[in-house]
């Protein structure tokens, strides 16, 4: 079991014993390790050590609980093998006894198929060799500074403190406080924003920025003990470096509610500014072919930008996960498994990636 699991997945397997043979349980849990890597040793068992008969999932904007904001689903097994082309049951709905939607999946499927929430509102999966956003990007999560407020200051902040220049740069605010998908930058890069934030970012040993730099030490002294020992900070060569992450051209937000009248979780940022972004973003850094394609054209990623906002928001939702309260999430190899034809058509040929040059030829730019 991955230690990322939570205690209902332990529970599960270990409540095994006290089954007796042919005798039938039903666990009211969360369903969130029906999308995740971790929930992969709880399918199996699923499966292969029981038969599954049926599991119903709770719309998620219906919280089950008061006290506890998780996606619900009821899970029945049985304790006995599971027979040959064996069937399981999907519901979904408010009502158990009552579902909205049914259907049957084949466990040979379900074997196979990682987002099992997309069952049974969604049908099963072709096994087509499209292509997906990974194969034109390497997407990356944003920057984790350890602790945002003493690492991300605000202009004033930085002249108070008298922070050298060399050692900020612009990032960007959190979805809530970008008002707008298109972010446009200054003469220094800068982004024409209304909540201008920059990163303190040194990787300086501290007996040099002691000497040279007075007002920098003093503000890294009031983070010592304190910011020094967050987990991120103390794991890394000098507590107050950060990780190296360029500009990306295209951004799309980590956590969205379906909203408005065409249902979107996520949002596709441009970003022609400097700025880097805090981990509540998604970077997408185009591959070699399209990156030298980008130089030459640079008004052509705008195109890019309004293809991917163009995409279908059910084919960005289904590839993530799902949270009480109706939020969804969605981590970089989810958001590289979204299909990406769409995308890839509206390149030119020269540059598509194609089945005989998908591997080994897109090599990765822009990041450490």
């Amino acid at each position: 079991m991955s230690g990322l699991a939570g205690l209902y997945c332990y529970f599960l397997c270990l409540t095994h014993s006290w089954m007796t043979e042919d005798g039938i349980a039903g666990w009211l849990v969360p369903s969130e390790f029906m999308d995740v890597n971790y929930g992969k040793t709880i399918k199996n068992y699923l499966l292969e050590k029981l038969t599954l008969l049926q599991i119903h999932r709770f719309d998620a904007a219906d919280v089950q609980f008061d006290d506890a904001l998780v996606s619900s689903v009821v899970v029945w097994m049985k304790n006995s093998p599971p027979p040959e082309n064996h069937k399981v049951l999907f519901t979904f709905g408010n009502s158990l006894t009552s579902p909205e939607v049914s259907k049957w999946i084949d466990s040979s499927i379900l074997i196979h198929e990682q987002k099992w929430t997309r069952f049974p509102s969604l049908n099963i999966r072709e096994n087509s060799e499209h292509f997906c956003l990974s194969d034109i990007f390497e997407i990356k999560r944003g920057i984790a500074t350890g602790d945002n407020k003493f690492f991300i200051l605000s202009e004033s902040e930085i002249a108070k403190h008298r922070i050298p220049d060399e050692f900020i740069k612009p990032i960007l605010p959190s979805p809530r406080y970008l008002k707008t998908n298109e972010v446009l930058a200054d003469e220094k890069g800068v982004p024409i924003i209304e909540r201008r934030l920059f990163l303190l970012d040194c990787h300086l040993p501290e007996g040099e920025i002691k000497d040279k730099y007075p007002e920098l030490w003093e503000y890294l002294k009031t983070g010592e003990g304190t910011v020094s020992k967050r987990y991120l900070c103390r794991h890394r060569k000098f507590w107050y470096s950060q990780e190296k992450r360029d500009p990306a051209p295209l951004l799309c937000t980590y956590l969205g509610r379906s909203k408005g009248n065409d249902k979107r979780a996520f949002r596709f940022i441009l970003n022609l500014s400097n700025a880097v972004a805090p981990n509540v973003y998604l970077l997408l850094y185009p591959r070699k072919n399209l990156a030298e394609y980008f130089l030459s054209y640079p008004a052509k990623i705008r195109e890019i930008w309004t293809t991917l906002n163009d995409l279908d928001p059910s084919s960005i939702v289904e590839e993530g996960r799902l949270y009480g309260g109706g939020l969804h999430k969605i981590e970089p190899k989810e958001l590289g498994n979204v299909d990406a034809t769409s995308v890839i058509d509206s390149l030119p040929k020269v540059v598509r990636p194609t089945k005989a040059i998908q591997i080994g030829l897109f090599e990765g730019i822009g990041t450490s």
